[in-house]
C-alpha cells in the first residue's frame, strides 16, 4: 500500500522516460512522510488512442489509492505534491491531474492478511 497508477498519452514518453515519471510520483509520495518507503508502488500505463478537447494534445493523470485513515488535508497535500513534481517535468502538458482515493480497511485483503500464521491481521506480515 499505497498504489499510484499513472495514465498518460503515449507522447508523454517522448518528453520523459517512464522511470523519470514514476520516480517523480514515488519521491513526492515518499516526501509526504505518510507511507513507509518500501510500501509505495507506482506503475505507468501509456495510451496510444485517446480523445481530448480542441487544441489539447496530451494528458497525464495519477490515480492514487491509499489505506483509509489519512485526513483530507493530508490527501490534498499528497495530491498537490505529486502534481507539483510532475508539473516541473512536464511544463507544457495540456492536462495534468491527480486524484487520491481510500481503500476501506474492512474490505481490503492481501497475501499477508490471508496467511494462517498472521494472528494479528497485520497487513505487512512477512514482508
Amino acid at each position: 500500500m499505497p498504489h499510484f497508477i499513472i495514465d498518460c498519452s503515449q507522447d508523454i514518453l517522448q518528453q520523459r522516460t517512464p522511470d523519470e515519471l514514476m520516480d517523480a510520483v514515488y519521491e513526492a509520495a515518499d516526501g509526504t512522510g505518510l507511507f513507509a518507503p518500501n510500501d509505495i508502488k507506482v506503475r505507468l500505463q501509456p495510451y496510444q488512442y485517446y480523445k481530448l478537447g480542441t487544441g489539447k494534445k496530451n494528458f497525464l493523470h495519477v490515480f492514487g489509492y491509499i489505506m483509509q485513515g489519512r485526513n483530507t488535508e493530508q490527501k490534498a497535500d499528497l495530491s498537490k505534491q505529486i502534481c507539483n513534481q510532475l508539473s516541473e517535468l512536464l511544463p507544457d502538458i495540456s492536462f495534468l491531474s491527480v486524484n487520491i482515493d481510500d481503500f476501506e480497511a474492512a474490505t481490503y485483503s492481501n497475501k499477508a492478511l490471508i496467511n494462517p500464521e498472521n494472528s494479528d491481521q497485520d497487513r505487512h506480515f512477512g514482508l
